[in-house]
């Protein structure tokens, strides 16, 4: 008897350690409107954060799937709309670039940004932003605690939207490494793909 609790308690605890994984995977992110803090200048003539401009913002993640659009991940005192589903804390730091807050296609932002997960796992990304919705952007995974993102080909970033407080809803997953052209993202393109999905060959290295 007492074997067959110990080895429920194990499978428990395994598929447990395995749900973790996964939910570390894949998940969103809703940014705090209380906790981005952006430079006095350079703006553009509308007040909005122009090239150069730098910043620091903060928001809470979720589970993939917890956010859309427009959904207020966030109360309007800054506590997480969902606090029995938050997995952990973001923090992103980068500086607008091109036309900044005024662009409407494209990169807008240069990033760096840390995923502290409440178990203790923490990867860090750094990359490009891009304001498009709904488009994937593969950004490079730089450090990481644990072995969720091993073998990983990067992130990738997809922008939700924005919440009715103008802060951005994004969703990601960790790409795997290995991928092919068939593999591509919609909407990613050629060049993005060619330099950042396709493994190097090992003819390559040698």
């Amino acid at each position: 008897m007492m074997k067959t609790l110990f080895t429920a308690a194990a499978l428990t605890l395994a598929l447990g350690s395995i749900a973790q994984a996964e939910a570390l995977r894949a998940f969103d992110v809703a940014e705090d409107h209380t906790r981005i803090f952006m430079a006095d200048a350079p703006l553009h003539e509308n007040g909005m954060p122009a090239h150069g401009n730098a910043f620091i913002s903060q928001g809470y993640i979720y589970p993939a799937g917890t956010l859309e659009a427009e959904t207020a991940g966030v109360l309007p005192d800054g506590r997480p709309a969902f606090p029995d589903l938050v997995l952990g804390q973001w923090t992103c730091d980068g500086y607008f670039v091109g036309e900044g807050a005024n662009a409407t296609s494209g990169v807008w932002i240069i990033s760096r940004q840390v995923f502290a997960f409440e178990g203790g796992e923490t990867i860090v990304t750094q990359g490009t932003e891009i304001v498009d919705t709904g488009v994937e952007n593969l950004r490079p995974i730089t450090g990481a605690t644990g072995t969720v993102a091993a073998g990983a080909a990067g992130m990738v970033q997809t922008l939700l939207g924005f919440s009715e407080q103008m802060t951005v809803n994004i969703t990601f997953r960790i790409a795997d490494a290995g991928w092919d052209d068939a593999a591509a993202p919609a909407g990613a393109s050629t060049e993005i793909h060619e330099a950042l999905y396709r493994p190097v060959s090992q003819d390559a290295v040698d």
